[in-house]
């Protein structure tokens, strides 16, 4: 995840430099890849005014003489004199402020501000402008691209600035460019900071700043009114449907240049105004959204099932064939979305659109996960859902799109919210306050075990107090997780959440004591001894694989009827030529022999001690797992030796030369 520092900077006022925040969350268990410092190299960048232009025709393409005024006349700055204009290979002279550039672009006018790079500007990536000769005339400058900027990947036409932007400006300053990136990767169970906000929250916390959750309030446009017709079929692949509706949308509208730039430093392209904002609302807040064109839907939009042999054609232009596992959103004629994945192209947005639909929804992750497997299509919003997202962020997400799309587009908000809602209720955690100590090691106070759960998010009460409103009142406090951690599910999680705040290296090193009178055991003894005596007869001791391929006994010519015929298979293999357990150690020893021979290695005496694995009797039933909580009972340990394969320890040798 990249997070703009001057993005996160809205979020939590008067936090340190990038690098500070960089190490705090670090210390509160992020793995932070790198720092990345941008815009500070770029310098000479002055903001033109295309004052005329001709064409000038080669043989390869046509380009533009032009004349661009980087100042105002009174007092402007001095440079390379040229000639008059008008005569072949000069311009007007630089003390008017005007220089003559040579172009190959042709998407601006005259009168447009540009973005200008003197000779000697250094651009990006530490190019330097220099003033050259081409196409018969002297170029004094560069007039430069959203790309050679570094604030877009658009290079095919210039930069055009607004029309009242001043003369002589600094691009760097007018436009703000120089900031900071952190490269954070995040964990498989941590989706809330795959988001500006996720991560401000634990920026706030390490530094004990203040944070306004811009997700805390209910959306101010919420009502009974409906705004687009949807029926949601599969509530367990979807418990949380939000939609609303904007009209008169200028999908042509330019996204400006400040939320351009902070896309493309969070590494995503600006696409048009109504898809950005999106990504914007997606980086920002964590919340997936997707934006139907109205009028390409027919009917009520419906979440369901997909059923077998359906098609989807998705936006990346793929037609799919849809499995019953996959959850679609789906209208009168058929799929139109891969839910939580990738929209569908019959319903893309466009520049003919003008009323537009968005989704702000919660899908199940697992089904999520499995569905973009099963196609081979990750994109950042099933990233985002197979990781969990916030289930109470829908409506304020779509409320945020809206007003976003209202500033960027001129689009007006249509009445009435739809919002589907068949979220479970929250289950609490019963946390014994003695609890942290007994797994950390160290003393934490009962308000240190408040204020960190607070501080992640959590709503407390007493478990156990006598009457008052004393949350810490009793030795246990009922937790309710945020619904934006679907991960803290048990004690330990909420132990943990404690230790991460207050610190991994605030826990002291211990020894663990070991009970007086415990030595090896007969077994252990016995098993030294053997090794030791193989080893003085010269063998060399190897240690191998336990996973074997299904034809192992065939290669060891073993009977029909041999008992090491019946290899167990595992139910998650690391490769399929080893989904099986070895029920002889030969089959590594003579792999391990092959090996070494093929380098040159003809005399070989190894051995090894090692578990080999039998099957057990066929019917043989699985226990129920114990809890995790506490110690399995002597029954329980034994009703799951009893399920597991026979593990018998054996020792063999292999000599050769």
């Amino acid at each position: 995840m990249l997070i703009v520092m001057s993005w996160l900077r809205e979020y939590v006022e008067g936090l340190p430099p990038a690098r500070a925040v960089a190490d705090a969350l670090i210390r509160a268990g992020f793995e932070v890849e790198g720092v990345r410092t941008v815009g500070s190299d770029l310098a000479g960048v002055v903001v033109g005014e295309v004052v005329s232009f001709e064409l000038v025709e080669t043989k390869k393409k046509a380009v533009r003489w032009c004349q661009v005024r980087v100042a105002e006349v009174e007092g402007g700055p001095s440079g390379t004199q040229l000639s008059g204009a008008g005569v072949p290979g000069g311009g007007t002279g630089a003390g008017d402020g005007v220089r003559g550039i040579v172009c190959g672009a042709h998407n601006f006018a005259v009168g447009d501000r540009v973005a200008v790079a003197l000779p000697g500007a250094v651009l990006p990536g530490g190019f330097t402008i220099t003033a050259r000769r081409t196409y018969g005339h002297l170029s004094d400058g560069m007039i430069c691209s959203a790309s050679e900027l570094g604030i877009g990947e658009d290079h095919d036409g210039i930069l055009v600035l607004a029309p009242q932007t001043p003369i002589g400006a600094e691009v760097a300053e007018l436009l703000d460019l120089a900031d900071e990136v952190l490269d954070i990767a995040v964990t498989p169970d941590r989706g809330y900071a795959l988001s500006v906000r996720g991560i401000a929250r634990e920026a706030a916390t390490a530094f004990a700043l203040p944070f306004a959750d811009p997700a805390a309030s209910a959306d101010p446009a919420a009502s009974a009114a409906v705004a687009y017709p949807v029926v949601v079929e599969d509530t367990a692949g979807c418990d949380r449907y939000v939609a609303r509706v904007v009209t008169g949308v200028d999908a042509t509208a330019s996204t400006p240049l400040t939320w351009t730039r902070r896309l493309s430093l969070a590494g995503m392209r600006s696409i048009s105004a109504p898809v950005d904002v999106t990504n914007a609302v997606l980086l920002g807040l964590g919340q997936p959204l997707h934006a139907f064109d109205r009028a390409k839907l027919s009917g009520p939009i419906v979440v369901r099932a997909a059923v077998a042999g359906e098609k989807l054609r998705t936006l990346d232009g793929v037609e799919r064939v849809l499995d019953p596992e996959d959850l679609v959103i789906a209208d009168g004629s058929g799929p139109v979305a891969l839910a939580g994945v990738m929209g569908g192209a019959s319903t893309e947005v466009s520049a003919q659109t003008t009323d537009i639909v968005l989704e702000a929804a919660h899908f199940d992750p697992i089904r999520i996960a499995r569905t973009a497997r099963r196609h081979r299509l990750s994109s950042e919003a099933s990233r985002r859902f197979e990781r969990g997202v916030d289930p109470a962020l829908a409506p304020v997400a779509a409320g945020a799109a809206v007003a976003l799309l209202a500033e960027l587009t001129g689009a007006r908000p249509a009445p009435g919210v739809t919002d589907i809602d068949h979220r479970p209720s929250a289950v609490a955690i019963a946390l014994p306050l003695a609890e942290p100590e007994r797994l950390a090691g160290r003393s934490y106070p009962a308000e240190v075990v408040l204020r960190r759960l607070t501080d992640v998010g959590c709503t407390i009460a007493a478990g156990s107090g006598e009457g008052d409103d004393d949350p810490v009142d009793g030795d246990t406090l009922m937790v309710i997780p945020p619904s934006w951690r679907p991960d803290l599910t048990r004690v330990a999680d909420l132990v943990e959440e404690i230790v991460r705040l207050e610190g991994y290296d605030t826990i002291p090193v211990t020894l663990p004591r070991l009970p007086a009178g415990r030595g090896l055991t007969p077994a252990q003894r016995l098993r030294r001894a053997v090794g030791r005596a193989l080893a003085h007869a010269g063998f060399v001791e190897v240690l191998t694989l336990p996973f074997v391929a299904r034809d192992a006994a065939d290669f060891l010519g073993l009977a029909a009827d041999d008992p090491r015929r019946a290899a167990v298979r595992m139910a998650n293999p690391i490769a399929e030529d080893a989904a099986y357990l070895r029920t002889t150690l030969l089959s590594g020893l003579i792999a391990t022999a092959v090996r070494n021979i093929g380098r040159g290695q003809q005399d070989l005496a190894l051995f090894e001690v090692g578990l080999v694995f039998r099957e057990r009797p066929a019917g043989t039933p699985w226990p129920a797992s114990p809890p995790a909580w506490r110690r399995p009972t002597d029954e329980e340990i034994a009703g799951l030796d009893a399920a597991l394969p026979e593990q018998p320890r054996h020792i063999a040798a292999l000599l050769t030369g």
